[in-house]
């Protein structure tokens, strides 16, 4: 499972291959993914409605492999400067259903622009693949999609999006209705604690292991957040050889 929307299955899949790890599409569940599902089997997004996206390949991957039409995302003409005719153009658009952002790292002022007035429309539906403040990088912590969605939520006076990565509950019954998994016979192992362990322990999994190769400190894992801690936690995966 994997908050990055920047990554199709297929795409991860691909990664798995080159570090010699085999994999298929079911063992992988992103939020790209399940905002697609979400969008075309949960909502039912009419056909003739449209999702703008703030984001990258993997939305756009996964929102075509569920026939969602879609625009935005990479499209170059989205690198543009606002000119003074968009200033006239720019507006509620009542063909487009959803507002779908995620990471983007060519996030600029006329997407945000774009969405903003596309979201006056209150038929226009707000959603992330994810609000992660942050993501770790070898070079220290960067801006996560949660940055992308920020300034919107502040220009639409606090409105927040639906997010459909962890910890969000509507993941787990997707997941759940997708592979009809025992709750209380899995566990999740994971870095972050406002994410992976809140996720396993809202979701009232069997148990939730922290590792030490991402975000959280050995500290934080100790003092949890808010009530939330792991059952275990390890310095990396390699641990559980032992």
């Amino acid at each position: 499972m994997t908050n990055n929307s920047t990554k199709s299955r297929r795409a991860y899949i691909s990664k798995f291959t080159s570090f010699g790890i085999p994999a298929t599409a079911d063992e992988i569940f992103g939020s790209a993914y399940s905002a697609a599902i979400y969008i075309s089997r949960v909502l039912e997004l009419p056909r003739e409605k449209k999702v703008y996206v703030i984001g990258e390949a993997g939305i756009e991957e996964e929102l075509a492999s569920e026939g969602v039409q879609f625009f935005g995302g990479t499209d170059p003409s989205e690198d543009a400067r606002v000119s003074t005719q968009d200033h006239m153009d720019f507006g509620p658009d009542p063909t487009v259903g959803v507002v779908l952002v995620g990471l983007d790292h060519g996030i600029n002022y006329r997407k945000l622009a774009r969405a903003y007035h596309y979201l006056q429309n209150p038929d226009t539906l707000f959603l992330a693949t994810n609000i992660d403040s942050t993501f770790p990088t070898p070079g220290g912590l960067f801006p996560g999609a949660g940055a992308m969605s920020a300034p919107l939520s502040y220009m639409l006076g606090g409105r927040l999006p639906l997010s459909l990565g962890k910890p969000s509950q509507a993941m787990m019954d997707a997941i759940e209705g997708r592979f009809q998994f025992n709750r209380k016979r899995t566990c999740m192992v994971g870095d972050r604690l406002n994410t992976d362990i809140r996720f396993g322990v809202e979701g009232g999994l069997g148990g939730t292991l922290g590792v030490l190769t991402g975000v959280c400190k050995e500290s934080e894992f100790l003092e949890g957040l808010d009530g939330v801690k792991p059952d275990a936690y390890v310095d990396s995966l390699c641990d559980l050889l032992g």
